[in-house]
């Protein structure tokens, strides 16, 4: 993965372990983006003629990069707007399950429109915490980031499928924006009912783009309340109460939404295995070197499993430390958040390590 520096030029003059916050520009990214204004500045209006069309190619990539069709992606600006559009859709009197202290986007929207809600505690148990929820509230929802943003605690996919095999009637809403772009992943065949995620981090598209995925069988029992002269543009749209079009009410920026496209083509050029790996392999590491040094939560350490996010102890001393020898890190809680992606090197984990 060396080749990478160049891939991403901020790599070689810094050590960027902040991908929880924002993802990186790659040469390749830039390379669409500046080619695309070019045309715009020359083309003008013309470039636009074909922006339905360039989309729903758009929508065919994130589709084919999540096992799933293109008929089941929404575009959209970020997640949150997404969300806030779905919970709109939502009968009233729906009871929603959350996890307590999820990402705000999720659990504000939630809590603004007065739904019935549960609550399950984000611990060692975290899974078991959601079962015991829902076996005794049974709610009609329930809505969480598959990867905490603060702790990098990430819910087991598995338990998740095995909840909605057990309770069917379940709908399983997830932000994948901690997620997306780490590994493979099968949405059809997931236990999740609708995926949405904002594309710059993980994936490193840059800002103003994400997308949410759909089961059809959800689809066609949800009826989205926005709506405008986009909702009947395009491919999969044609019915003017289709949840794509619900998503879709205005304009998609086709400089933004390219970004999507080129970042997933650098996703399958550079191979999903390739990034998976390699950031398995630097949680894997990160993990014993924080442990050793008991910098982590007890509760990290009894799970069986883990993203790449790590709060580590550290005050504001430490933190000044970090970013006056160029490593780029977050304050989050009562600590200092680091996440490793593939761009990153054993290297730049011991260069931490010593600074610590």
């Amino acid at each position: 993965m060396k080749n990478l520096k160049k891939e991403f030029p901020v790599t070689t003059n810094y050590i960027h372990l902040n991908t929880a916050a924002s993802g990186l520009l790659s040469e390749t990214l830039l390379d669409f983006r500046q080619n695309h204004d070019l045309d715009y500045l020359v083309m003008g209006s013309l470039l636009k003629n074909d922006q339905d069309k360039f989309l729903d190619g758009v929508r065919k990539n994130v589709g084919s990069y999540f096992n799933c069709d293109a008929s089941q992606v929404g575009l959209v600006p970020n997640f949150s707007l997404g969300f806030n559009a779905v919970l709109e859709a939502l009968p009233k009197n729906s009871k929603i399950a959350l996890l307590k202290e999820d990402y705000p986007s999720i659990n504000w929207p939630v809590l603004s429109r007065g739904f019935k809600t549960c609550y399950a505690i984000i611990d060692e148990n975290l899974e078991n915490n959601i079962l015991e929820c829902v076996t005794k509230e049974k709610p009609d929802f329930l809505c969480l980031s598959l990867v905490q943003y603060i702790s990098g605690i990430q819910v087991n996919f598995g338990f998740l499928k095995e909840l909605k095999q057990a309770y069917p009637n379940l709908i399983i809403i997830a932000d994948g924006t901690q997620y997306c772009g780490v590994e493979s992943f099968n949405f059809n065949e997931s236990g999740i009912d609708i995926l949405g995620a904002s594309a710059y981090k993980w994936m490193n598209a840059g800002y103003g783009n994400g997308f949410f995925l759909i089961k059809n069988e959800v689809a066609s029992n949800l009826k989205l309340k926005t709506t405008g002269f986009n909702s009947v543009r395009g491919a999969f749209k044609e019915e003017d109460d289709s949840f794509i079009g619900g998503l879709e009410p205005g304009h998609l920026d086709t400089l933004a939404q390219g970004s999507l496209q080129a970042s997933i083509k650098l996703i399958k050029r550079i191979g999903q295995d390739q990034i998976t790996n390699q950031i398995d392999l630097l949680k894997q590491k990160a993990m014993e070197v924080f442990s050793e040094k008991k910098l982590l939560d007890p509760i990290i350490s009894k799970r069986g499993q883990h993203s790449s996010i790590f709060n580590i102890k550290g005050d504001q001393k430490l933190f000044n430390k970090l970013i006056e020898n160029n490593i780029i890190c977050s304050q989050r809680g009562t600590g200092i958040r680091v996440s490793f992606h593939y761009f990153n090197s054993e290297d730049d984990l011991t260069k931490l390590s010593r600074l610590i």
